[in-house]
């Protein structure tokens, strides 16, 4: 019995026909498919899912000075509040009549605005009156004097 044997370029030819598209339809599936998940990956909110519920774990408060405490850590005493005559630094004053003037004052260490009688300069205090080196500040123009502001002494 004669078989027929064919040789390798034979078979190599007759099967390429075949292999080679059907390699180059997985290769292009298989980039297919990668750019479509890399896709869905850039173009997602980042959202939970729906039926996702988070877990909370709670931690026991803790006492931070008796902690510094039984660590030796010296008692620290409160820093106090800053008064009110602290905040404010009176830098220039122009008197007028006597509801007439302007004042230039720093609030909080910050660069000095000019304020005319009657604006507010800060939460709750309105300029009063400006008169020679001092002014007044109050709750309202005709309310109480709250606070009275003097030019620093020439040098």
């Amino acid at each position: 019995m004669l078989r027929y044997r064919p040789s390798f370029a034979t078979v190599f030819s007759t099967s390429s026909r075949v292999a080679l598209p059907a390699a180059s339809l997985l290769v292009w599936g298989a980039v297919a498919f990668s750019a479509v998940t890399w896709g869905l990956r850039w173009s997602a909110t980042g959202a939970a899912p729906s039926n996702a519920t988070s877990v909370t774990q709670t931690l026991p408060e803790v006492d931070v000075s008796a902690a510094a405490r039984s660590l030796g850590a010296a008692p620290v005493q409160a820093a106090a509040a800053p008064s009110l005559a602290s905040r404010f630094q009176l830098l220039g004053v122009m008197a007028g009549g006597p509801d007439a003037g302007a004042a230039l004052i720093a609030v909080d260490g910050k660069p000095a605005k000019p304020y005319r009688v009657g604006a507010a300069v800060a939460e709750g205090l309105v300029l009063q009156s400006a008169q020679g080196r001092r002014v007044h500040l109050g709750a309202s123009m005709d309310g109480p004097q709250t606070l009275a502001l003097e030019l620093p002494a020439k040098k």
